[in-house]
């Protein structure tokens, strides 16, 4: 229940960001036209807070916060007094006109470049891509990618982390190769190019990369111990660091987690260790400890592994000034742009699935989750939403932006406007195509969450 307030409270703070900026784009242009407002809202349906300016226009939000919108003085619908014509939207030229709606999604591409620079001003917590285990039989494995080499470029994105990495993968989709660039031990640069003509990705299975046969880099973590906890039941026994542990109970120990498995299982009982000291072999029985973990007691011996050194620099900060933030986070928001345009073509081609469509539910567990794993990740999560609900409303759909543009073209390159019964028809085809496009994204949703 409480992951439900949770994912709810995210949802609409997002969704109210998000659409507050790209009203606020109609809006402040359409002021900046002469135009007059007469509603700015936050949402649809009953209003939860309203308050009107002195100058006339109605500020609200609505109690339904899937969109939002700015209802501009038009004699197309509104009774206009012949003082105010010069003041009605439809009294402006196709420019001006053209420039009001373009600004809406203009200002969610830079609502996403300002959350970006914020990012990065505060700067993210991350790992560098660095191959762990590669898949045996896999594409990866194919293109000879081996454990341990960092990735650093994934066609023409710039990889500094496994998000990038998925960027330029998600970009690749549909292709039939991708050039992957990575750096060895040695600090050689390799190209690298992975044959994805067959390559089969389920977004709700698997990562992209893991799809390929890559996973996230993982020290090896060794039976030799690091350290032994003082008074711990493994310093009653006597042992030490250094010691390697090769059996247990005359189980031959392969594995760190193997062994901690048999720790666990073992609460009070006596384990029969055969361990490597100093070259030697020495047998050690040992009393295994008793700790509760929720309902369960299970064992443990206070013992803690050596692991294998991390590659130089692999956890860092990504952070940036402000002058190198600005630019990056407007690097940052051109690349989304250009997937999201990409994933868009992709869809219509068929090389991308329509499973890969989010609803509501997906974007308010994206919203819930980048929260509540912190803020820098919530602005990163902000800014990917901010660029799609931008290029979206570009579609040349007559109900979104993108179709009223498509619309003013038309108009400039006739030296007219459309007539109204072609763009009643129109409005009607585009609003059915909408309709459809909710309705599969929202059943993948139920799909994904239900089953």
């Amino acid at each position: 229940m409480l992951d439900f307030i949770w994912y709810a409270a995210a949802f609409a703070v997002t969704l109210g960001i998000l659409v507050a900026f790209h009203e606020f784009g109609h809006f402040w242009v359409a002021r900046r036209c002469g135009v007059k407002v007469l509603t700015y809202s936050v949402g649809f349906g009953r209003a939860i807070w309203s308050r009107t300016a002195k100058d006339g226009t109605l500020y609200q939000v609505g109690i339904i916060p899937l969109g939002g919108y700015v209802r501009m003085l038009d004699e197309r619908v509104d009774e206009v007094k012949p003082e105010d014509r010069a003041v009605s939207f439809n009294a402006q030229s196709v420019y001006k006109r053209f420039a009001i709606v373009a600004a809406g999604p203009i200002a969610n591409f830079i609502l996403a470049v300002a959350v970006l620079w914020l990012m990065f001003g505060i700067g993210v917590p991350t790992v560098k891509p660095v191959i762990g285990d590669v898949a045996a039989g896999s594409i990866a494995e194919q293109a000879n990618l081996q454990r341990g080499q960092e990735i650093v470029r994934v066609g023409n994105v710039e990889a500094y982390d496994w998000q990038q990495v998925q960027l330029g993968l998600m970009s690749a989709i549909g292709n039939e190769r991708v050039d992957l660039v990575v750096s060895t031990a040695d600090g050689q640069q390799r190209l690298k190019t992975l044959d994805i003509a067959d390559w089969q990705f389920d977004p709700e299975q698997d990562s992209t990369f893991g799809s390929l046969g890559i996973s996230v880099y993982q020290p090896a973590v060794y039976t030799e111990l690091a350290q032994v906890m003082e008074q711990s039941p493994a310093a009653e026994a006597g042992l030490q660091a250094g010691d390697t542990i090769i059996r247990a109970d005359g189980i031959a120990i392969d594995s760190w987690q193997q062994l901690t498995d048999i720790i666990a299982s073992s609460p009070g009982k006596v384990l029969n260790l055969l361990i490597l000291r100093n070259s030697e072999e020495q047998q050690i029985s040992v009393t295994v400890g008793e700790r509760e973990q929720g309902s369960d007691v299970i064992g443990y011996l206070g013992i803690v592994p050596t692991t294998e050194p991390l590659p130089e620099d692999y956890v860092f900060n990504h952070q940036y000034g402000i002058v190198g933030g600005l630019i990056k986070g407007a690097e940052q928001t051109w690349s989304l742009m250009v997937v999201s345009v990409q994933m868009i073509g992709k869809l219509l081609t068929g090389d991308v699935s329509v499973k890969n469509l989010a609803g509501p539910l997906s974007i308010a567990e994206g919203a819930g989750v980048s929260a509540g794993n912190g803020f820098v990740y919530f602005l990163s999560f902000l800014a990917l939403l901010s660029v799609n609900l931008g290029i979206i409303n570009l579609l040349p759909l007559p109900v979104l932006d993108g179709g009223h543009l498509a619309f003013f073209v038309v108009e400039w390159a006739r030296g007219k406007p459309i007539s109204e019964k072609v763009q009643d028809i129109c409005y009607r085809i585009g609003a059915a195509l909408v309709f459809a496009l909710m309705v599969l994204a929202i059943s993948n949703d139920i799909v994904r969450y239900a089953f």
